[in-house]
């Protein structure tokens, strides 16, 4: 896939790397959060987005991974602006302390990279007793969102530039469980499924962007969300299923794309020109594609909105 993809509209292709979409751009003057940053894609997307002058901050569970990967990317870019700061997605209440020691930094917002995330892990509640990847992929990308939002929204206005909010879900939305999401039994480990539960997250991930977008637009503040598939991309993300490793592996590297390539649609979607003033979109492949029918149901998108808001208040 990686390497046979036809270029799409925009010029560019599942085969494109990060590097390539964001060629010429400069970042300078920015700043971004990328949340998983310590490995895979994350690792790739904040490299490339320092190297295009952006201040890349990165939110990671694990500080000491987070400041070796901090350290290689300033021996290659030694004017590289790079932070790392503490962010546990399984839970709440370290979501809130990063973004509480984030809005007494002083730093401005102008990119949020909703990045993290686990895959098709066995039934597991988070710190909070939610479901562990609806908590982890979804749940608390949505109260950092909301949390940071005043300061996205200053940012924006202050510097008169376009924000970005960035959400990665995946082509696994359009399969999560019946009637999408299960708002009266998100919990239950009863008729759980790993691969439905992932579906579901991603499917909320991407929900999410576009409620986000709907109501920027009610609201006529400079910021964009949009949702996007990175694509297959064999990372540490498959370490609960030895037998999709196994094939990611093998047969699998010739259909998988690389991390440069599987970073790319997440640099071309904050950082690309041909992006400004897209919201609500859902991307492959650094183009726009269509997402399944419950990923454009609106009225699917307000309902987990406001299911989600009492989850995340303390």
């Amino acid at each position: 896939m990686g390497f046979f993809g036809k270029k799409g509209p925009s010029g560019f292709s599942s085969s494109s790397t990060a590097e390539e979409v964001t060629e010429g751009i400069d970042g300078s003057g920015l700043t971004a959060i990328v949340t998983g940053a310590s490995s895979g894609i994350g690792t790739e997307t904040a490299r490339v987005l320092a190297l295009r002058g952006v201040h890349v901050v990165m939110a990671v569970r694990n500080v000491d991974s987070g400041n070796k990967v901090r350290e290689e990317i300033l021996k290659e870019i030694p004017s590289a602006k790079v932070e790392v700061m503490e962010l546990d997605l399984c839970s709440m209440s370290s979501v809130r302390e990063f973004a509480s020691k984030y809005n007494s930094s002083g730093f401005p917002l102008n990119i949020l990279i909703n990045n993290a995330g686990i895959m098709a892990s066995p039934y597991l509640l988070s710190k909070d007793n939610i479901e562990l990847q609806f908590a982890t992929n979804y749940l608390s990308h949505f109260l950092l969102t909301n949390l940071l939002m005043d300061n996205l929204k200053n940012t924006a206005r202050e510097s008169n530039r376009e924000g970005r909010i960035v959400n990665l879900s995946s082509s696994a939305h359009r399969h999560p469980f019946p009637g999408g999401i299960r708002f009266d039994t998100i919990n239950d480990e009863a008729g759980y499924g790993s691969i439905k539960a992932y579906g579901q997250s991603k499917l909320a991930t991407l929900l999410h962007a576009n409620e986000l977008a709907r109501r920027f637009k009610e609201e006529g503040v400079n910021i964009t969300a949009n949702s996007l598939h990175p694509g297959g991309i064999h990372t540490n993300l498959f370490r609960y299923h030895t037998v999709l490793s196994g094939f990611a592996s093998t047969v699998g590297r010739f259909m998988f794309k690389t991390v440069p390539q599987g970073a790319a649609t997440t640099c071309y979607v904050a950082l690309h020109p041909q992006v400004n003033g897209v919201s609500g979109k859902y991307f492959e492949d650094c183009n726009i594609s269509k997402s399944s029918a419950y990923g454009q149901d609106a009225e699917l998108a307000k309902k987990l909105w406001d299911f989600s808001l009492p989850l995340t208040n303390p």
